[in-house]
């Protein structure tokens, strides 16, 4: 936390994890590790959650260019976590692809037991629909590893909004990986003259890369959505909409961006005042994530057992 935004906000993000705020201060990374896997032991809904970091940025050479101190992350400290907490955690790798071992580092935490794969391009500026890319794509479906790709706005980090669009999907999907849409594409703040349409539930100001991601569900079939951050009110509008689309309830994974933080009574989802009232009541931040979906998403909804169809068993060497 040595950013000015997160000194700032240091104690509302830990009043949201329901940790201490010195503590948190103090010593960050402990406590945060600590607090998040106390939270999947004792959630009511989720038994266990994918857990990934976020690689840096590279050059052309691989050479490290930016590593943000507070959003990026390795890979041995994701795994390490994993193998610490096993019940609670399954281990995604990030590999930037233009690393020129990326091939290589793809098999090594793939034997250490990562599930599959996370991509922050927007971040890295890297260019999805890069033809350099495809022997990328091609190991990670031959693994059968899923990939998640950020689509939507980006708040966090630097960010190079020309990557963070639908568009992105386009090679990986072509190359046979099995895709995940993160945040559905929302989020975006494009009506700068009416601002207050960024926050409307007429779907007429919609982004247009969320309908663009509707359309491609019901085309592709290795191509999933989910909803994690979809309680940020850039995106919270639209859940009313998404819960009508039933077409494509089977391709939707259910998904919470722990931890980034989101609000229950100040958002855009309309939800009756009673009903915010005991959801922001409910301590474990998973629980009141999943508290809230459950209210547009009931628990028959298939969204909540789709990643049965996408997580393939632990690695044989894992199994041991």
């Amino acid at each position: 936390f040595d950013r000015l935004f997160d000194k700032i906000a240091v104690r509302f993000f830990a009043r949201n994890l329901g940790v201490d705020p010195t503590a948190l201060k103090d010593r960050p990374w402990e406590t945060y590790v600590q607090a998040m896997a106390e939270a999947v032991r004792n959630s009511t809904y989720v038994e266990k959650t994918c857990l990934f970091g976020v690689d840096s940025r590279v050059d052309a050479r691989g050479r490290e260019t930016h590593r943000d101190r507070t959003v990026c992350a390795g890979n041995s400290d994701v795994i390490e976590v994993a193998h610490r907490y096993p019940d609670q955690f399954i281990p995604f790798f990030s590999i930037n692809p233009l690393r020129p071992d990326a091939l290589d580092l793809i098999d090594e935490y793939v034997e250490k037991g990562c599930a599959g794969a996370k991509f922050l391009q927007n971040y890295w500026q890297v260019d999805l629909n890069d033809e350099a890319l495809v022997p990328y794509y091609r190991k990670l479906r031959d693994l059968r590893l899923p990939l998640i790709v950020h689509i939507g706005s980006e708040f966090a980090i630097e960010s190079k909004k020309q990557y963070e669009g639908s568009n992105m999907l386009r090679l990986p999907l072509q190359a046979g990986v099995t895709v995940i849409a993160a945040h559905m594409g929302l989020g975006q703040i494009g009506h700068w003259r009416a601002p207050w349409r960024n926050l409307s539930q007429n779907p007429v100001w919609f982004d247009r890369d969320y309908f663009h991601i509707l359309e491609m569900l019901e085309v592709h079939e290795n191509l999933y959505g989910d909803l994690s951050a979809m309680l940020l009110p850039l995106r919270a509008r639209a859940l009313k909409h998404l819960a009508g689309q039933q077409q494509v309830h089977h391709k939707l994974l259910f998904g919470t961006d722990y931890p980034v933080p989101f609000t229950i009574r100040f958002n855009t989802h309309r939800l009756e005042r009673e009903e915010k009232k005991r959801i922001a009541g409910i301590q474990n931040p998973f629980d009141r994530y999943a508290a809230a979906l459950l209210s547009f998403f009931p628990e028959d909804n298939p969204l909540y057992t789709n990643h049965q169809r996408i997580l393939t068993p632990p690695h044989p060497h894992e199994q041991d």
